[in-house]
């Protein structure tokens, strides 16, 4: 039975309560995981941008409102989340050649001008809706494991100095996330034991209470928490950020954010790929639930929420497709039945709080929070990883369709991006004409 709501042109919006039930659990871990990882810009926001913590939080409420509108506002069935591999390339690029906070935000700002009208150009020609047919099965295997590879890099490589700062919290919160979510011990636990079941009800929430405990005990986690209510400063913000108040980048700064604009819709391409699989490996089990599953409306929504964040709260590129963790975590709990989850749009939108920023405002939650920021990011990652590389083996066929798929992973996890696909590419076509030169 296809779930109701309010059709405006191509997009449905849904409402709590209205047309989706309140579903407590995803409610209860994305107050916890949502909010930490939304969190996590903060120290750089106030460090290298200028902003007070007070402006720095404001705006990381800003960025979780646009996102959470894909899911409630357009009805597209993904987690939405940063394109968090493009992020090493804009702030190489940001804080690098752009000295003053002003400059940044403007860079910021044509970056996603850019990126907005490459994804709404893809839109209006439909493109890009075809461009998932298009590409081979060994070249979008390989986007997908390249994005696992990059993950596990970054949590174990370019991170390796926040690992080394908490090694018993990151250890045991993967530890937990592991069992809970994967180990096939732990599976038949949850259908024997209605405390298993309950447990593994909560995702993420039982490897960040462990993280805490364990953590504070260590001397790992100190928690310094602070009472009142945080009054968003809506207009000193707005003075330092949008392009309305500090002036539109000039025409050279959209000239130099042209390539990595491209770049990163290479990656959100993949992040596209990524969703799609996700659902479609776990629509079986959900016959009652069909999603709809469109790759234009995507572009569309996606090119809409990159120009409101360009103008209002610019930081490129925290308006992607995919927090791939998130949709891991909700597509886990939606394939197990209706009973455990009513629909994954759903699902998802209480896992954002249904764009429902009203935990920004509690001072006492923002600052319990600030020692799991790393943490969240951390599993998020670490989740990426791990359900990427398992739809990866499944979506590559053949020997050969491996092989170029763990040249192409490699590469995107170790290379700019375009070398990546471009290389795989090549492979694909030669493969293709090897076969046809056989027959």
């Amino acid at each position: 039975m296809k779930q109701s709501g309010f059709k405006w042109g191509i997009f449905t919006a849904r409402l709590p309560l209205v047309h989706m039930r309140i579903e407590w659990p995803e409610l209860l871990q994305g107050l916890v995981v949502s909010l930490s990882t939304g969190l996590a810009l903060v120290p750089l926001l106030t460090t290298a941008f200028g902003l007070s913590f007070e402006e720095a939080v404001t705006l990381a409420m800003l960025h979780m409102m646009i996102a959470t509108s894909h899911v409630v506002l357009f009805g597209d069935p993904f987690a939405t989340g940063w394109i968090t591999p493009a992020l090493p390339f804009v702030l190489a690029l940001v804080i690098g050649d752009y000295d003053s906070p002003t400059e940044r935000f403007q860079m910021m700002t044509a970056l996603a001008l850019d990126f907005a009208v490459i994804t709404l150009f893809l839109a209006v020609t439909k493109l890009g809706d075809r461009l998932n047919a298009l590409v081979p099965t060994a070249l979008k295997s390989g986007i997908i494991l390249g994005a696992a590879l990059s993950a596990f890099k970054r949590i174990f490589y370019d991170d390796i100095a926040s690992f080394n700062a908490m090694p018993v919290s990151f250890a045991l919160s993967i530890v937990v996330c592991l069992v809970i979510l994967y180990l096939p011990a732990f599976a038949r636990l949850k259908e024997r034991y209605k405390w298993a079941a309950m447990l593994a009800s909560f995702g993420l929430l039982p490897a960040f209470i462990a993280a805490g405990i364990f953590g504070g005990l260590n001397g790992e986690i100190s928690f310094n928490i602070e009472g009142g209510f945080l009054i968003p400063p809506v207009a000193d913000l707005s003075a330092k950020i949008s392009p309305f108040m500090i002036g539109f980048p000039p025409m050279g700064y959209f000239i130099a954010a042209l390539p990595l604009a491209l770049i990163s819709y290479v990656i959100l391409f993949g992040d596209m790929i990524t969703g799609v699989a996700l659902i479609r490996d776990n629509q079986p089990s959900r016959p009652d639930d069909p999603i709809d599953i469109d790759l234009n409306r995507t572009h569309y929504a996606v090119g809409i929420r990159n120009v409101v964040m360009a103008l209002f709260a610019p930081f490129f590129p925290t308006q992607g497709v995919l927090w791939a963790g998130a949709q891991v975590l909700m597509t886990q709990r939606w394939k197990e039945g209706k009973e455990k989850l009513e629909s994954l749009i759903g699902g998802i939108s209480a896992f954002y709080y249904y764009g429902i920023p009203v935990m920004f405002f509690i001072l006492p939650v923002m600052t319990f929070l600030k020692p799991f920021m790393p943490i969240a990011l951390m599993l998020t990652l670490l989740l990426t990883g791990v359900a990427c590389a398992r739809l990866s083996v499944k979506i590559a066929a053949g020997t050969i369709d491996k092989i170029i798929m763990g040249v192409v992973a490699v590469l995107l996890a170790t290379m700019a991006p375009w070398v990546g696909l471009l290389i795989g590419a090549v492979l694909c076509m030669l493969h293709r004409t090897a076969i046809k030169t056989r027959v």
